[in-house]
């Protein structure tokens, strides 16, 4: 059993995928992975919205999870998107997964199909009876067009067919709610950064980031601020992302990140139809923010150990 990622709390990694020509460019994947992990991310999300899964083929899929898997070595636990519009291309993915290494699989409701609860159920349960990798399960209605009940999520905790939520809803009074339902061991991870901090002060454990591909050690140190009661460094942390945070949803996920990872000379800007490239307005505003955040995570990144570890 994968038990690598129980307990992970922090500031995980929704990685983008980065191209160049139309294909992947695996040396820019296995660099931003091993970024994230010098940085202090938590844990590593590989192929979920952020990481364009759903332009992604399937041997695509199978070689970035393995990528990153190789590049993270066993030093952070790394979790693999597995959402696909049938089930039977989800199970799929979740195989391809484990046979690739990961430690856990990231599944959210079917898009464009609109399933039933009961369908969600049934989806979730087809995709953990399928592999031994443990399941977080994703509720991001912006996406999938389905939100997912408390009441589902409880069924789903108590089948053990899940053991943690990544919640993109951004209702804050959500953790408090699924506490009293499932237990405090059940892992609730913020699934939008604009909302994170106050989600980790209603009970969240932590945040899968897309900030944290520009700004890993930033991100990392929010939430050792929040865990050590450095109240007053988390506030600070809060506001100085707060604006880039705010830009970095200026368009679809991931075209601004993406524009962002270019201009630090990561990755190129490169999206896949039928994303565009972020507009000149989106530059502009990236120009504007980028520069005191980066300037403050280079500080945080190759500042004395006190810098990541308080």
């Amino acid at each position: 059993m994968h038990n690598l990622i129980f307990g992970v709390g922090g500031s995980l990694t929704a990685l983008a995928t980065p191209f160049r020509d139309t294909h992947v460019d695996w040396t820019a994947l296995a660099r931003l992975s091993g970024r994230q992990i010098d940085r202090g991310a938590a844990a590593l999300v590989v192929c979920g919205s952020t990481g364009e899964a759903a332009a992604l083929i399937l041997s695509e899929y199978a070689r970035a999870v393995h990528t990153v898997v190789e590049t993270a070595a066993g030093r952070v636990p790394v979790i693999a998107g597995c959402t696909a519009m049938a089930t039977s291309a989800a199970v799929a993915m979740g195989i391809e997964a484990a046979s690739a290494g990961a430690d856990a699989l990231l599944c959210a409701v079917p898009p464009y199909v609109k399933p039933t609860q009961e369908g969600i159920i049934a989806h979730i349960r087809a995709i953990s009876h399928a592999t031994d990798l443990p399941v977080v399960l994703y509720d991001v209605p912006s996406r999938s067009g389905v939100a997912i009940t408390d009441d589902t999520v409880a069924r789903l905790h108590d089948a053990e067919l899940i053991f943690g939520l990544k919640d993109a809803t951004a209702d804050v009074s959500r953790p408090t709610r699924l506490r009293v339902r499932c237990g405090d061991a059940f892992m609730q991870w913020s699934g939008d950064d604009a909302t994170a901090p106050a989600y980790r002060a209603m009970g969240g454990i932590g945040c899968i980031s897309v900030t944290a591909n520009v700004a890993p050690a930033l991100c990392a140190l929010l939430h050792r601020a929040w865990d050590n009661g450095d109240l007053g460094r988390f506030a600070a942390l809060r506001d100085l992302l707060d604006p880039l945070h705010a830009v970095l949803f200026n368009e679809s996920n991931p075209i601004p990140v993406k524009a962002a990872l270019a201009s630090l000379g990561l990755c190129l800007d490169e999206v896949r139809l039928p994303l565009t490239r972020a507009t000149q307005a989106t530059q502009e505003r990236l120009l504007a923010v980028m520069p005191q955040v980066m300037l403050a995570e280079e500080h945080a990144a190759h500042g004395p150990p006190y810098a990541l570890a308080s």
